[in-house]
């Protein structure tokens, strides 16, 4: 058994690399992050002062000693450095969504197969405490049958800003921003669905691209509502779930990445969030219902798991968080969501409901 400890380097310092990557690598037993690719080293000493900076991507591939790369760069950029890094021998993480396109995700994917490396995705918001909540009572079956899920991410930035999310490139806009959380997120309650309708739009005020989605997704008694949006000042419901037996429903949003965007580093007590959601149970029968309501407190979130769970995938052959074939999904709806909004119609999936989770199918 393996027991050293493995060098991260960490290609790319923007807002995604300095938040989210350093700080969750760098809280993860048997991980070091001793590298950093930036055109800017001065800004990135001045957090890691003990980091070697390199100016290219090449140059720290050809640093033997780097067991895994982390590419925290624009999204265009993920498919070349992924395929780069793969082919000189390093494991991969790559930030959401891992490409632009299911093909490009399919061949590393295969790449990464092949070599018999690691190939993951940062979907950290598996790890949202609100998710986590939702995941739980699902499994216990708290609320029966599942017959509807509304999961929104609504922010309030009426200002267009000058960075690549907000400009005509690929990966660029809102559906590939935060469409692949949401995706992820339904994807692991209720697997793949049969079909997916999406609708886009730009509402603020000099918007480049799509700042504002919809989507549902169609599965066996069961609708699946997502939606997005940079326009919204009031507080709305971060999740909204209802099923024979009841229902519930908590407000705002995960409280991690403010942490993390504060310079707090995961601690014992990371990750609990006090303000609680409500649930609504049927207490009495289908002929006479008897609902009662109670605050419904939220498991602790749990951001640090995913690069723990790299470090145990490595060193000891666990499972990995976020497969390449669980990253490979999310990129066919992210392409199909597509196809639906220029088409204007439901986009049935090939696949289907092959791989719909046993917590609702045997509700």
């Amino acid at each position: 058994m393996k027991t050293q400890t493995l060098n991260v380097g960490l290609v790319g310092y923007g807002m995604a690399a300095k938040t989210f990557h350093a700080p969750l690598i760098q809280a993860a037993p048997g991980l070091e992050l001793t590298s950093v690719v930036s055109s800017d080293a001065d800004k990135v000493l001045r957090d890691l002062p003990d980091v070697t900076v390199h100016a290219k991507l090449n140059e720290l591939l050809e640093v033997r000693h780097v067991d895994l790369i982390v590419i925290a760069t624009p999204n265009e950029q993920h498919y070349a450095m992924a395929k780069a890094a793969l082919a000189a021998g390093k494991h991969v993480v790559v930030d959401k969504p891992i490409t632009v396109s299911a093909s490009e995700a399919r061949q590393l994917r295969a790449q990464a197969d092949r070599s018999e490396l690691l190939l993951s995705v940062f979907h950290n918001r598996r790890w949202d405490c609100d998710f986590l909540t939702v995941r739980k009572l699902l499994e216990q079956g708290r609320l029966g049958r599942v017959t509807s899920f509304t999961s929104r991410f609504d922010r309030y930035r009426p200002a267009v800003n000058n960075r690549w999310r907000e400009q005509h490139k690929p990966g660029g806009g809102i559906w590939y921003d935060l469409g692949p959380h949401l995706l992820d997120q339904a994807i692991e309650l209720f697997g793949m669905p049969r079909a997916i309708l999406l609708e886009l739009a730009s509402a603020r005020d000099g918007a480049e691209v799509d700042d504002d989605f919809l989507a549902l997704l169609e599965y066996d008694r069961l609708r699946v509502t997502l939606q997005a949006s940079s326009l919204v000042a009031e507080p709305s419901p971060r999740f909204v779930v209802h099923g024979t037996e009841g229902s519930y429903s908590i407000y705002g949003l995960d409280p991690q990445e403010g942490w993390l965007k504060q310079g707090l580093m995961p601690s014992e007590d990371w990750g609990v969030d006090d303000a609680p959601g409500q649930l609504t149970l049927n207490r009495g029968s289908a002929e006479e219902p008897d609902l009662v309501t109670e605050e419904w407190l939220s498991e602790p979130g749990n951001y640090p798991a995913f690069y723990t769970a790299v470090a145990q995938t490595l060193l000891h052959g666990d499972p990995p968080p976020v497969s390449g074939e669980q990253a490979v999904d999310v990129m066919t709806l992210l392409e199909a969501g597509l196809d639906s909004y220029r088409q204007g119609r439901w986009v049935r999936l090939k696949e289907g409901n092959s791989n719909l989770r046993r917590l609702h199918a045997r509700r």
